[in-house]
């Protein structure tokens, strides 16, 4: 760890000096604490966030081709041979991202943690175990699950499943690890102070996975067990199926070195990044990017052009991926409203937003690999997101669809 000297002049030459601004004033303990977490920083998304004007034109964009539903159920029973082929020899494991809070849902606490039971507990981490202990049960053996907490969360969600048995999962197959952090900064760059020792971090966004994964010796462990495929995704979608043999060996067949499974889009207008191919490789464009032109295209059959969403489930094979998780990814900026002290150590709570958080996106990445599958699924019987508090995707809509699947709440 940098002593106080040392630390000061790398910060001078990075212009933020400003975050030894209250060195004097505390204890030795919080001193060491300041020093450590501004050694831990990844001051990189800084030069990210000079070049942010530069913005790079997007290429030639054109519909993906999408392994359509009548299309898998053809060839069903020789995907799903392949999968649970796969599975039966620890060929894939799951990775949960699950660094999220359960805010906008109005609960306090890692979003997994929320209850969505009507006659007894039922919650959010409880259903995704259910549906991965389905799966272990077809392929004959318990499978890996790699569960990717924040900084925030982290504690509370090993606690949970301590507290829960593990919903009845083996733990020994159970692995925790914690994602990346990326400094946030204001509206001239320099980075944020949350407290006088301590700067203001979040988690560096769902594409920040796998190198977290890296940091944290979980690919280690991966490989070590003679993993080659990993199923990632998001902690809100109560339906969604969890190392699916269908979608692995559709994937596995395809010679892809990645899959995503994607939804019909219930209208044009519907608030969902619509994958698609961009020069030729694999893409994401989001609602709010598509043209009416674009949003309304159909083909010579009358089917929309760029009619299918992404959900975040995504299967990634482990070596490809490894390959070029290096490659300078691109960093994309929100701006927000972050909770920070002033120049005088006050505490301000913004009403606007004040300042940039930093975030990789998981899709970028299939854009630097060989393939992606895109495989569609049945909305009603796959996506039933938690997100909002009412409204659509909201607790009301993930009960009714797991209701009209027989499942018990």
């Amino acid at each position: 760890m940098m002593n106080y000297t040392e630390m000061l002049s790398r910060l001078k030459a990075l212009g933020q000096e400003h975050l030894l601004r209250f060195y004097d004033d505390l204890s030795a303990d919080k001193q060491l604490t300041l020093l450590k977490k501004l050694g831990e920083t990844d001051f990189s998304y800084l030069a990210a966030f000079a070049s942010r004007m530069a913005e790079v034109p997007r290429g030639e964009i054109t519909p993906i081709p999408v392994l359509r539903i009548r299309e898998i159920e053809e060839k069903r029973a020789a995907y799903e041979a392949a999968g649970l082929r796969a599975l039966s020899e620890g060929k894939a494991a799951a990775v949960l991202l699950a660094g999220g809070s359960g805010s906008r849902l109005g609960h306090e606490g890692p979003k997994g943690t929320f209850d969505i039971g009507i006659s007894r507990p039922v919650f959010i981490f409880q259903r995704l175990i259910e549906n991965l202990s389905a799966t272990a049960a077809r392929a004959g053996r318990p499978l890996t699950l790699f569960i990717m907490t924040s900084e925030t969360n982290d504690a509370e969600t090993r606690a949970f499943f301590e507290a829960h048995g593990f919903f009845g999962y083996d733990p020994s197959f159970v692995h925790f690890f914690t994602q990346a952090m990326a400094p946030a900064v204001d509206e001239n760059g320099k980075i944020l102070m949350e407290t006088a020792s301590r700067p203001v971090s979040a988690p560096n966004g769902n594409g920040g996975w796998l190198l977290s994964m890296e940091a944290s010796g979980m690919l280690d462990i991966a490989r070590r067990e003679g993993v080659e495929w990993l199923n990632v995704f998001s902690v809100d979608n109560v339906l969604q199926q969890i190392c699916d043999p269908v979608f692995l060996g559709a994937t596995i067949t395809s010679g892809c070195a990645s899959g995503s499974k994607v939804v019909r889009k219930t209208s044009p207008e519907e608030k969902v990044g619509v994958m698609c191919l961009e020069n030729g490789r694999t893409a994401v464009v989001e609602y709010y990017e598509l043209s009416d032109e674009m949003r309304n295209a159909k083909d010579e059959n009358g089917n929309y052009l760029y009619y299918y969403g992404v959900i975040l489930n995504y299967l990634f094979r482990i070596e490809d991926a490894a390959a070029v998780m290096h490659e300078q990814m691109p960093v994309h900026f929100a701006h927000k409203k972050i909770p920070c002290i002033d120049a005088e150590g006050r505490q301000v709570t913004p009403d606007e937003p004040n300042g940039w958080k930093f975030e990789y996106f998981i899709f970028d990445l299939l854009h630097e690999l060989n393939g992606c599958l895109a495989f569609e699924i049945d909305r009603d019987r796959e996506f039933a997101p938690v997100k909002n508090r009412t409204g659509a995707d909201s607790p009301e809509t993930a009960r009714a669809l797991l209701l009209a699947q027989g499942i018990s709440l």
